[in-house]
């Protein structure tokens, strides 16, 4: 089985029981987005390519940790073999840190409003960062809303200021403001990820109540001229329950701008638990869409230096699967 069919099916289910030799060293728990308040996840890795799997005891699908990290899944009649990928800060070769593990906003997806999270001072950041400084080749940041938009922006900023000068290039995805692009790039951020989240205006509005859809085109837009293309992403998540067709047209708006749409399957919880995960054939066909789109936009997700496209462990990212 080739490698992007593997992973569309392995997204698909989204879930593995491990098996084998203890591997918890290399499972992560999630503190943001959808995944947050899990079992945790690993990072699986076939030829330098990887996917991300929530570790799940009842999971249909089986991975048999053999030591060292080597491990294996039966799928298919087939064994595939590969290693589990370390992921210190929650992502292999990234530190990518939730400043805020709660937030007030209430997307319908989302764990994290239903938590009550830590938030993380500047010191603890900054002592995160060092402590795998030998593991990672890129910082990213991410915040759920803790007070206000406006509070979040400022203390990513100054924590953005204190990570400069350990000289890796730093991504950097939250809810902004109008001004978010111009001062994270004043800060020294290097990439930038506004998350659509939502295929249509309509879907955001049920999705993500009180956020500002126009907003998020007008910074999209913005940031590409600051970063430039190939800096600029936007995560569109797949099963909320919109077609094929408005997903191929915010694909398409998204790439005329010159921004990177990460396409990322439902993971069903909070109030969307009754939901089901986007099947294998379908992240295929979207996959095919993305593609042809970034090729006559003449973008490029391999050039990507942090946060998901640079990543790849939950979504289908053309030019690097």
């Amino acid at each position: 089985m080739d490698w992007l069919r593997l992973k569309a099916e392995l997204l698909a289910r989204g879930r593995v029981k491990v098996v084998g030799v203890p591997a918890k060293q290399y499972v992560s728990s999630s503190t943001a987005g959808p995944g947050a308040g899990g079992t945790g996840s690993l990072f699986f890795s076939v030829d330098g390519r990887r996917v991300r799997l929530s570790v799940d005891p009842e999971a249909d699908l089986t991975l048999i940790h053999e030591g060292m990290g080597k491990a294996t899944i039966p799928f298919g009649g087939e064994l595939v073999r590969g290693v589990l990928e370390p992921a210190p800060l929650h992502c292999p070769r990234q530190a990518y840190i939730t400043l805020s593990e709660r937030c007030i906003f209430s997307c319908k997806y989302c764990a994290v409003p239903l938590n009550q999270g830590r938030i993380k001072m500047l010191d603890e950041v900054i002592e995160m960062v060092r402590s795998v400084l030998g593991e990672i080749d890129a910082i990213s940041i991410t915040s759920g809303v803790a007070g206000s938009v406006a509070e979040e922006e400022r203390r990513t900023i100054g924590i953005v200021r204190l990570l400069v000068p350990f000289g890796l290039p730093i991504g950097v995805s939250i809810y902004p403001t109008p001004q978010t692009p111009r001062l994270l790039r004043e800060a020294g951020v290097a990439e930038v990820k506004f998350n659509l989240e939502a295929a249509t205006p309509g879907l955001f509005a049920e999705m993500c109540p009180g956020q500002d859809w126009n907003l998020l085109w007008e910074v999209l837009e913005e940031s590409v001229g600051l970063f430039g293309k190939n800096h600029v992403q936007s995560n569109v998540i797949v099963g909320l329950g919109e077609s094929d067709e408005e997903m191929e047209a915010v694909i398409r708006r998204l790439c005329s701008i010159g921004v990177i749409p990460v396409l990322r399957p439902l993971s069903p919880g909070a109030g969307l638990a009754h939901f089901a995960r986007p099947s294998a054939e379908r992240l295929l066909r979207l996959h095919a869409v993305l593609k042809k789109a970034l090729d006559e936009a003449g973008l490029d997700p391999a050039a990507a230096r942090t946060m998901c496209a640079a990543c790849t462990g939950c979504d289908l990212i053309p030019g690097r699967d």
